[in-house]
């Protein structure tokens, strides 16, 4: 849910792959794999690790949907799992190869994007929200009125991360509607309330968080970790959750149908279960995971980060996303594509 787009250190994939003894082909977020869990299960394993970046759940789905990419695993997030199950995309796990699947955090086993975890195992999980400098602005952090109705003091200094399925729900929640509605009227109000805010923002990009970290960003619409890696540059920066409703996000790794590399993948889905290594990837990206035990392997910093910690009066404002309609998503598109231009 999530994209951390600065450079990190991570092994990044040629156009063409060769299926060979001893690889993996990774396909992730770009910036959301910590180069020392790969190294730890190279060194573990002898399996070398290919990562490949993405940058959205569209960009991910269209070229694994095209093909000939060579990938073995993709991580994408709870509202697509099941279009890849559709499209026959990814298959069906063989949980006899995975006795880490016990380590599965309860709350995180059954899950409506994939009940009983027949397909994928968890990677992270957070929220999107509002970040804001607070040095400029010292009013209400948690609404979504920081980017659809600003206040003066942050207008032209507000960015919106492109990633439209959290753009649209958070502005049709606002306007008291639900992500994936197919009512007209109410995508109408969203879409105007939208278009009205557009010339007030400053940007629509990815990568705020060094900008967020300097200054040169004074607000953006963004993903908890995100944000709180750029608090830990700049703790002016603050994490808000808009009480009008803000979307809930997991990211799972999931098997490609036509994997080359099929046994290394399952080593490598088994290793991310353990909770040590589960500790190595959220305190790389500063998500939190769905693995029981891996507390104690994560920064301290992280168990009362105020970006994981969402507030009791405001959880419930907090939804995971549906997989839009055929509909839903016909409208997200058009208001989407008037927006980006």
């Amino acid at each position: 849910m999530k994209k951390l787009l600065s450079a990190a250190a991570v092994l990044l994939a040629s156009t063409a792959f060769a299926s060979a003894e001893g690889e993996l082909q990774l396909f992730n977020w770009g910036d959301y794999t910590n180069p020392e869990l790969l190294e730890k299960f190279e060194a573990e394993t002898g399996i070398k690790v290919t990562v490949t970046d993405y940058d959205s759940n569209d960009t991910a789905l269209s070229k694994v949907e095209a093909g000939g990419g060579g990938y073995d695993l993709v991580v994408p997030s709870a509202n697509y799992i099941q279009i890849y199950v559709e499209k026959g995309l990814i298959q069906k796990l063989d949980l006899a190869k995975l006795p880490n699947h016990v380590n599965i955090a309860p709350e995180w086993r059954d899950v409506p994007w994939d009940p009983g975890r027949n397909y994928t195992v968890p990677w992270q999980w957070g929220s999107v929200g509002m970040a804001v400098n607070s040095d400029t602005y010292s009013g209400d952090i948690n609404t979504s009125a920081i980017f659809l109705d600003p206040p003066e003091e942050l207008v032209g200094k507000i960015n919106v991360a492109p990633e439209m399925n959290d753009v649209l729900s958070l502005a049709l929640m606002y306007v008291g509607g639900e992500a994936c509605t197919e009512d007209t009227a109410v995508l109408k109000k969203a879409r105007d309330v939208l278009m009205a805010a557009k010339p007030k923002w400053q940007s629509m990009d990815y990568g705020a968080t060094p900008k967020l970290a300097s200054n040169d960003m004074l607000a953006s619409v963004y993903w908890n970790g995100a944000v709180f890696r750029a608090r830990l540059q700049n703790d002016k920066v603050k994490f808000g959750y808009p009480r009008e409703g803000f979307p809930l996000w997991m990211d799972s790794v999931a098997l490609l149908s036509d994997a080359r590399n099929v046994d290394e993948a399952y080593q490598f889905l088994n290793f991310i279960m353990e909770p040590e290594n589960a500790g190595l990837i959220s305190a790389f990206a500063r998500y939190a995971n769905g693995i029981s035990g891996s507390d104690p392997f994560m920064p301290d910093d992280m168990k009362d980060a105020p970006e994981i910690l969402i507030p009791e009066d405001l959880k419930a404002s907090g939804h995971f996303l549906p997989t839009c309609s055929p509909k839903a998503l016909e409208y997200y598109t058009a208001i989407w594509t008037e927006l980006r231009k």
